[in-house]
């Protein structure tokens, strides 16, 4: 299941509760030690140079247990207990090109402002560019609040113990916490903190998700997604969108667009059926579900387009997401009687529905996802971007740590539409809104890993055949 996000004090209570049990500080630090070893071999290569900083707590303890696990590197242990009396050692080690430096210099327990010697020693770190693991948390950053105690490691990748801290997800800590990944199964006891209103997504809570189709399924069982997409200039949206929902595989896709774009994008879909959108238009009975938006971002777009879109979002009992260009057609309203509600929005575009700015967005994510569903009517919301969230007005808000910034290209957010519409126009992936939604934002960072695993030139067009395959 996924784990809940937690305070610096829950993870000393949690800890205590572990040594009360009888398990003892050195089985977990051992624990820990194999955790770091195993992914500092994921970002090297046999025989690079590893520089291992250990400072006097257990975080340094932790880093010092990995050493005996890295046998196919060169390994140098630096133990830092003084800032001045090191730095020389740490100019010599950083002098031999480390591929990666292992930080384990500050743990958690940090609460107090860096001084100058040691801001000194951080940010020669930082100068050297090198890939960095982060060993629970950046050296020098305040856990519970994300921000710098002066100055704080520049991570490549953070690797926490037991369960994200809170202020790891604060889009202050991002430069310092980069890609951050969780050390499970090191010892603790089960987590006693299980309510908690954020939680990070687990690729185990996909197990048997989406379920195994029955054999004697057909097109006709999996449901058949409408797409209203596409104008001109924007068309490209349109069939990215539709490439996204076929990766999901419902049974039938329908995309209905403006008659400028209607042959340059049907002259690119083969099992998608292309239609020129028609003036007042009813709604039709034969859909499971609708995606509106990619691509609607012409200034000529007809007005029966949008209030065909109101009228939908209002009283529709089918599953209707909504992107890009159509968000700002909906209307502010309760939808008691309306099926499952979607927006997609990124900083900017929530940005526009809350008639703030997106540096306001970013300051408080999960904020900024509860006020824009409750003004939509209790709707699901994905709130795109580094650490995309998933969540409503209220219950649990869900955070996910797939993916990377090569997602950031056009295009990534229309497959990504398209892929949630298409599994959301299949009967059974309507049972669970939330689990849907979270394993659709999971599989589309997992494929930009993927592909990132591949090449670093990959394109959203690969995105497309990617996203669904990861398992």
């Amino acid at each position: 299941m996924s784990l809940p996000i937690i305070s610096v004090p829950q993870m000393r209570d949690w800890e205590n509760a572990t040594w009360a049990s009888g398990r003892t500080e050195a089985e977990v630090i051992r624990h820990v030690g194999k955790k770091v070893a195993d992914a500092a071999r994921l970002l090297t290569r046999a025989d690079d140079f590893i520089l291992l900083l250990a400072g006097k707590g257990h975080n340094g303890d932790d880093v010092r247990a990995a050493r005996e696990h890295l046998p196919q590197r060169r390994v140098e242990l630096l133990d830092v207990t003084s800032p001045e009396t090191d730095f020389q050692k740490l100019e010599a080690a950083l002098a031999r090109k480390p591929a990666l430096i292992v930080d384990g210099l500050f743990g958690i327990g940090l609460d107090r402002p860096l001084d100058a010697a040691w801001i000194r020693f951080v940010s020669r770190v930082n100068e050297s560019h090198a890939t960095v693991l982060a060993v629970d948390v950046p050296s020098g950053l305040n856990s519970d609040t994300g921000e710098p105690w002066g100055a704080a490691i520049e991570a490549t990748v953070t690797l926490t113990v037991g369960a994200p801290k809170q202020g790891m997800v604060r889009h202050t800590a991002w430069p310092y916490v980069g890609r951050l990944e969780v050390a499970m199964d090191v010892g603790l006891i089960p987590c006693p903190f299980n309510e908690s209103e954020l939680r990070w997504i687990l690729p185990e809570d996909f197990d048997g998700f989406p379920a195994a189709r029955a054999a004697s399924g057909h097109k006709g069982t999996f449901g058949h997604l409408a797409i209203i997409a596409g104008s001109l200039g924007f068309h490209g949206a349109a069939v990215l969108a539709a490439r996204g929902a076929q990766r999901a595989q419902p049974g039938l896709i329908s995309l209905h667009t403006h008659e400028q774009t209607y042959h340059i994008i049907a002259s690119q879909m083969q099992a998608v059926m292309v239609k020129v959108w028609e003036s007042a238009q009813k709604l039709p009975e034969h859909f499971s579900a609708y995606l509106i938006g990619p691509g609607l971002s012409a200034p000529d777009l007809p007005n029966d387009m949008k209030l065909f879109t109101r009228r939908l979002w209002r009283d529709s009992l089918l599953p209707v997401v909504v992107d890009a260009g159509a968000l700002e057609w909906i209307q502010q309203e309760n939808l008691t009687k309306a099926g499952i509600r979607v927006i997609t929005p990124h900083p900017g575009e929530a940005a526009r529905l809350r008639r703030t700015t997106p540096q306001l967005i970013q300051a408080n994510r999960p904020q900024a996802l509860r006020e824009i569903s409750r003004q939509h009517g209790h709707c699901w919301v994905v709130l795109k971007g580094h650490q995309t969230l998933i969540g409503r007005s209220t219950g649990e808000i869900f955070v996910n740590g797939s993916g990377n910034p090569l997602l950031g290209q056009g295009g990534s957010g229309d497959v990504l539409a398209g892929y949630i519409a298409g599994l959301l126009a299949q009967p059974h992936s309507q049972l669970d809104a939330a689990k849907t939604l979270c394993y659709a934002v999971w599989q589309h960072g997992a494929a930009a890993d993927a592909l990132s695993a591949l090449r670093k030139n990959w394109i959203i067009e690969e995105l497309a055949a990617e996203i669904g395959n990861v398992v």
